[in-house]
């Protein structure tokens, strides 16, 4: 049995990952940049930190790439939040993992104001032990630095906590701190893909997971 598990918000447990894109994708296009709406879903789980690089130059970043990404925020706080729903069985899922002794944390790339939205909308924000955002650590997913503040604030090592998320990113970011990792299907990842950043169990969302769970990671 895990001591803890530790669960990615956007594509997870809120449906939000098409919208998460629609502002990126708005906000490039406004500063210059004309970006497929595909392409930019498939960065969605990383940081700002890590997506503008993908899409700016050097040079193009250091011009206007934090002005690029305040405005993203902006536009998706006002037309998008309100959009954003939780999965089916997000928080019956949750208090089981309580149910069962596992302490909860969230770990997501979002920033911090957007994380205290987040669990407004899922409605677990008492359900929930730790928080962590992209604005704790230095670099965000793929790098593990967000799952190492979780694990140090926690005070346990990777052996003793679960990671749940939708995208490689997360799997890898867990990985490379020690974690085992669950992926879901409902951010729109393919099991492959899921598999292949690591993930030892692929579920088709957090529903399935649910009706699982005595049989997943959670609970062995």
């Amino acid at each position: 049995m895990p001591k803890a598990a530790i669960f990615d918000l956007d594509g997870t447990l809120l449906d939000s990952v098409d919208l998460h894109a629609l502002a990126w994708q708005e906000a490039l296009l406004k500063f210059g940049h004309d970006v497929s709406f595909e392409n930019v879903r498939g960065q969605i789980g990383k940081g700002g930190d890590k997506l503008i690089p993908v899409f700016l130059s050097v040079d193009e970043q250091r011009d206007h790439g934090k002005e690029l990404e305040e405005w993203r925020g902006k536009r998706f706080k006002s037309e998008y939040l309100p959009l954003v729903r939780p999965f089916s069985a997000v928080p019956n899922l949750l208090r089981r993992v309580r149910d069962a002794g596992v302490r909860i944390a969230v770990a997501s790339s979002a920033k911090k104001d957007e994380v205290n939205d987040y669990l407004d909308v899922a409605r677990v924000v008492d359900l929930v032990d730790l928080t962590t955002s992209s604005d704790d650590v230095d670099e965000s997913k793929p790098e593990p630095d967000i799952f190492n503040v979780v694990l140090r604030k926690l005070k346990i090592d990777g052996a003793g906590a679960v990671a749940i998320g939708d995208t490689p990113y997360d799997a890898e970011a867990a990985g490379k701190a020690g974690v085992r990792s669950i992926g879901v299907l409902c951010g729109g990842f393919t099991e492959h893909e899921l598999r292949k950043a690591g993930c030892a169990e692929v579920y088709p969302g957090p529903a399935a997971l649910l009706a699982c769970f005595e049989r997943s990671l959670l609970c062995n």
